[in-house]
């Protein structure tokens, strides 16, 4: 019950609404209980002795049912508010930790995962969170003062009802735990459930490209079907306990109508007092039965949660060390020292090797190397994405791991080869650095990346609203509003991976030359698949397995015999070659 124990911790903010909601229970319980005390004188006074009472007696029922309903409102408003505002705090909690989680913590997981952990698992404990809770406390409530009123009225007809209780406690228990076991796979098998969606869905041009769409179905319906049969077993589970308690419960009020029998024989209580206690009686099996499904929905909450505090206690965050400042502006060099990095799975395999270079400010700095070198894992250091697990990043001197991160990648803008874009308008986009931009600022941005021309004639113009990952565009119109965002962004240190390796001729020269804009007067750190993209490159950093294998200008590597440079260059100029001849 660990688990359940500190989920009820996210309630402790709204204790107050939930002691209002308790109030409203025990109001909801007397009303259960006045109308129970209240069956004694319609028995006794209005079919028995004196008819004539009815009137009184009607308008007391009213009222108890009346009590009975504002309490059963007011705690039910409340608790399901509670519950609510738990699965609001524990969402905004969740995918923010998930969004401070380190690159290779993503890369580990599907978005369908992650998304199925905030959306489902979430779901799932806000049940109980709101409802199980509150049936556990209000049912536990009337449960208690009934079984007191049941004892008051006839101590020993209280006993013959409650002594079948016992006998559901093991099949509670064991039903429990499968009910628990079950709803994990369940959750899991949700999570598969949305990560087959995601992937269908966001990859749908190839799935109709390749015809793939019937096999795709197939996939999502197995799926499907698994989940169906996980969920049935969770039913079967669930809906056994209530006919059982039903079933024991009929044993205990056939044995103490029996009894009660004998005793109005002897005129030991009075119909009215038996017709009380029959009333008492038959309303506390109810919330029995509700208990019982109660310890169902725990298990599942407890189930869900698991997984999300297994979610909320994994830690791959890039931290800051204690007393980190704020960067200043670059100003002089930007050195890697030594630098070997490795992921945290395995350790022994080392992706970065003894990595040791200088840009000076204003330089550009080339990245080449064969697919599998380490260029982009070398780039992701300087944000810290990563963090170097040997050597260091050092900015004018400072270790990156020393500042701030969000002083530290304020002073970084990046450009990739597949850029993300949001599902909000084109100037929403390019601000999306500089939320506070003005919209001339915007335009300023836009222009300078060759992006205002083709922005103008869009149905909107910078209104417009590009569609999930800006599919509305075109490559190189996606890759220009990019450019435009790191534009705006005025950061001194700009990352480009292989940002032009995937357009036409046509859009790679007007990419190019909206990167001359954004490289100008800026440290620059460039990924080239062309080679001819990076002939100008103030310096050139050849990586060959993760090592440095040359440092030096295109003038200086072209001619090095059996240089690694000289080797991809050799390449490429062939591969133009057969192209030319095709």
């Amino acid at each position: 019950m660990n688990e359940f124990r500190r989920l009820l911790g996210y309630a402790a903010p709204f204790r107050s609404r939930m002691a209002l909601a308790v109030v409203a229970m025990l109001v909801e319980a007397a009303g259960v209980l006045l109308v129970a005390r209240l069956v004694k004188y319609v028995v006794d006074d209005v079919l028995v002795d004196t008819p004539g009472s009815v009137g009184w007696i009607a308008i007391a029922l009213l009222g108890a049912f009346a009590i009975k309903g504002v309490g059963a409102y007011v705690s039910g408003y409340l608790m399901t508010d509670v519950g609510h505002r738990v699965v609001r705090d524990l969402r905004d909690q969740l995918y923010q930790h998930i969004l401070n989680q380190s690159a290779a913590f993503f890369s580990r997981r599907t978005s369908g995962q992650l998304v199925s952990r905030i959306t489902n698992d979430v779901s799932q404990v806000q049940r109980a969170a709101s409802e199980t809770v509150a049936d556990l406390i209000r049912e536990s409530v009337t449960v208690l003062g009934l079984a007191g009123y049941l004892f008051y009225l006839d101590s020993d007809l209280a006993v013959i009802c409650v002594a079948t209780v016992p006998l559901v406690v093991y099949p509670l228990v064991r039903l429990g735990q499968r009910v628990r076991a079950t709803t994990r796979r369940g959750q899991e098998q949700i999570e598969h459930l949305t990560h087959v969606a995601t992937e269908g869905l966001t990859g749908h041009r190839i799935v109709k490209a390749f015809r793939a769409e019937a096999r795709e179905g197939t996939r999502f319906a197995a799926v499907a079907q698994s989940l169906y049969r996980t969920n049935m077993r969770i039913t079967a589970a669930m809906s056994a306990l209530p006919p059982l308690m039903e079933f024991i419960g009929g044993i205990g009020a056939a044995g103490a109508l029996w009894y009660a029998s004998i005793k109005i024989t002897k005129n030991e209580i009075t119909p009215g007092d038996f017709g009380s206690f029959l009333f008492a009686a038959f309303q506390l099996y109810g919330p029995i039965k509700k208990l019982s499904r109660v310890n169902a929905g725990l298990q599942q909450a407890i189930a869900a949660s698991q997984r999300i505090f297994e979610m909320l206690d994994t830690h791959s965050e890039v931290k800051e060390r204690p007393g980190a400042l704020p960067m200043a502006p670059l100003t002089s060099t930007v050195e890697f020292r030594d630098v070997g990095f490795a992921y945290d799975d395995a350790p022994a395999t080392h992706i970065l090797r003894h990595v040791s270079f200088t840009a000076r400010a204003g330089q550009v700095v080339a990245i080449v190397g064969l697919s599998g070198a380490g260029k982009t894992t070398l780039v992701n250091l300087i944000p810290r994405f990563y963090d170097a697990t040997d050597g260091g990043v050092l900015i004018d001197g400072v270790d990156i791991r020393d500042v701030t991160l969000a002083s530290l990648r304020e002073q970084i803008a990046l450009v990739t080869q597949e850029n993300v874009l949001f599902d909000d308008t084109i100037a929403g986009n390019i601000a999306y650095g500089a939320p506070g931009a003005s919209r001339e600022a915007i335009q300023d941005a836009a222009r300078a990346a060759h992006a205002d021309d083709f922005i103008l004639h869009l149905d909107g113009g910078y209104d417009a609203r590009i569609g999930e990952r800006g599919q509305r565009l075109s490559g190189g119109q996606r890759q220009r509003l990019a450019i435009a965002r790191a534009i705006l962004t005025r950061s001194p240190i700009l990352v480009l991976d292989e940002a032009t390796s995937a357009l036409d001729s046509e859009s790679e020269q007007a990419v190019q030359a909206a990167l001359v804009n954004l490289m100008r007067d800026r440290t620059t750190f460039v990924i080239a698949h062309r080679l001819s993209t990076v002939r100008h490159a103030d310096l050139i950093v050849a990586l060959e397995n993760g090592e440095v294998a040359e440092l030096g200008t295109h003038e200086t590597l072209i001619d090095r015999p059996g240089g690694v440079y000289a080797r991809l260059h050799a390449l490429q100029m062939m591969d133009e070659r057969d192209r030319e001849d095709q």
